[in-house]
């Protein structure tokens, strides 16, 4: 019984060591493996792409998990996502670097994505969360946007909004989540802003804006309606988050219209 017991502690001390080990190089050595497959993503076919983008999915979501550790309702579950995703956005988008920019740009990758492992793990405790979440999010929907255009034929346009909607519901639902929305209500309003972003990347494609002005506008319709939801919940008067934010609003509609005209 005794040898039973020693061998139980001893399973015991390597499951705390290896926990603390996780803790202690994860937050570097994760970001480190996804910028790694993330510039491997940047130059294969889109057979290997595919296969990269499972990879990322996997490593991130379970790396994820493990530093962050059990769920919690009231934090949200979108954070468990947020790094995965961010790590394809940026796979898609570095794949319309000019060729030899990708040693460059990985460190700039790694950077990235370590930054919002970072804000993920500290949380509300961390100075400036919300204005570094937030720009977070607003730079993965701008990856996303600019990664989609051209990847895949236009006879497949369906797919691929399709697959921008996958990748945009994540931020859409972590922005929610921020504002302090749970469960139901949470997915409720990541949808209705996932409906605003979508009509305004369609609209984007069928004016045929340049890179980078299409994504750049939609990024500034996901930042405008988390910033007028955050406005509306503090209780700032609608009039004035209309005027504020409608103004971004019709500002960017202007210059779409003005480019597409060009």
């Amino acid at each position: 019984m005794s040898a039973l017991a020693d061998t139980r502690r001893r399973l015991r001390a390597g499951r705390v060591q290896g926990a603390r080990a996780v803790r202690r190089a994860g937050p570097i050595g994760l970001p480190l493996l996804m910028a790694a497959l993330v510039a491997a993503g940047w130059v294969v076919d889109l057979v290997a792409l595919a296969a990269v983008l499972a990879l990322e999915l996997a490593i991130a979501g379970l790396g994820t998990a493990a530093l962050l550790g059990a769920a919690r309702p009231s934090a949200g579950y979108a954070r468990y996502a947020i790094l995965a995703t961010s790590a394809v956005s940026v796979t898609l988008l570095g794949r319309h670097l000019p060729p030899g920019i990708g040693p460059l740009a990985a460190p700039l990758a790694w950077a990235f994505l370590f930054w919002v492992l970072y804000i993920e793990r500290h949380g509300p405790d961390m100075p400036g969360y919300r204005l570094s979440l937030d720009l977070t999010l607003v730079l993965s929907v701008f990856a996303a946007t600019a990664g989609m255009a051209d990847l895949l034929p236009t006879e497949l346009w369906l797919l691929s909004l399709i697959l921008f909607a996958a990748l945009v519901a994540v931020p859409c639902l972590r922005s929610a989540e921020a504002r302090g929305a749970v469960g139901v209500t949470a997915v409720g309003h990541s949808l209705l802003h996932l409906l605003v972003v979508l009509q305004v990347a369609l609209a984007m494609t069928l004016l045929e804006l340049p890179q980078p002005v299409g994504p750049a506008l939609v990024a500034l319709t996901f930042h405008s309606w988390s910033g007028a939801a955050d406005a509306l919940e503090s209780g700032v008067p609608t009039r004035a988050v209309i005027l504020e934010y409608g103004s971004l609003a019709a500002i960017g509609a202007i210059v779409a219209l003005f480019l597409s005209g060009a």
